[in-house]
């Protein structure tokens, strides 16, 4: 795939997006500053009309094989009709008060509304029906799924809206949409999934059981995966208010130890359920996550 620019790259700094003004600008920035790097790409035609191809399939009729983007990808691929690239697609975004936190100049939430914005921005670009629930212990706000003019300006009006909530329960939300959807679909989560992780997995897997197509984007400060602290202080739980007295060279390695561990267990037990799982951090490119989401979507449909 070829390389973002560096003035590129730039508009996909999330210190440099959350300067941004409007949800909607930076939706716009961050998407075109991705496709950007994409038309350079050798795979330019599948990047760019994403939604008019898919890979070729064995048994697929060859008369339907593009010979030019072949030309240019030394790859098979079909055009797709109008009922196989439209898609009902839910983004789930965890607002509780952990997604608050932030060492630096990006909170995981801002980060969160941001990549969500994004995503909806380039789903719809792509023509599928979107749809958005924000939660923390329940759900705070929801936009029903829908593809009409209207829709991602709703869209962007909710995700304005998100602030720092009360306690997680990641795995309400996705047990709630799994017994609402009546079709398939494509499910994204974006949270730092610092929940209990038997019940997340559970109800992620439920989604996966309905038929639904699940990419997980868990959101990490840099802090929550290096501890740099070095200074005693006292460490607060930002959704119980628990403070504790912490001397960091004495937690530091069970801290990460078992901070691996929770990541491992995720990325385990979710590819196990055929789920994508990607560990973001709060200082990574927003492109990151746009390819992970192309990517997704390229293998599955």
């Amino acid at each position: 795939m070829a390389s973002v620019t560096g003035r590129e790259r730039s508009f996909l700094d999330p210190a440099v997006v959350a300067r941004i003004g409007s949800l909607e600008l930076i939706a716009r920035t961050i998407v075109e500053g991705f496709f950007a790097g994409l038309h350079r790409s050798p795979f330019k035609g599948f990047s760019v009309e994403f939604s008019e191809y898919r890979p070729y399939l064995p048994g697929d009729d060859p008369g339907t094989i593009d010979w030019k983007l072949f030309a240019r990808s030394d790859r098979h691929y079909v055009k797709k009709f109008e009922q196989e690239t439209n898609l009902e697609c839910h983004l789930l975004l965890d607002v509780s008060a952990s997604m608050g936190y932030a060492s630096h100049a990006v909170s995981k939430l801002r980060f969160g509304v941001c990549l969500a914005a994004a995503l909806a921005y380039l789903m719809h670009r792509q023509r599928d029906a979107v749809g958005l629930t924000l939660f923390d212990d329940h759900v705070v706000d929801s936009v029903p799924v829908g593809s009409r003019g209207g829709q991602l300006r709703a869209l962007l009006a909710g995700l304005s809206r998100a602030s720092p909530g009360t306690r997680s329960d990641v795995q309400m939300p996705l047990h709630q949409l799994a017994a609402q959807l009546t079709r398939r679909g494509l499910v994204v989560l974006i949270s730092d999934l610092l929940d209990d992780p038997a019940g997340i997995i559970e109800g992620l897997k439920h989604l996966r059981f309905q038929g639904s197509e699940v990419l997980v984007l868990q959101t990490l400060d840099p802090a929550e995966l290096t501890f740099p602290f070095d200074q005693p202080a006292r460490f607060e739980d930002l959704e119980t208010a628990d403070a504790v007295p912490v001397v960091p060279e004495q937690v530091r390695a069970q801290y990460l130890d078992q901070m691996r561990s929770l990541s491992e267990r995720y990325r385990r037990e979710l590819r196990r359920a055929g789920i994508d799982y990607h560990q973001l951090n709060t200082s990574t490119p927003l492109d990151t996550a746009l390819r992970a989401y192309l990517s997704t979507r390229a293998r599955r449909w």
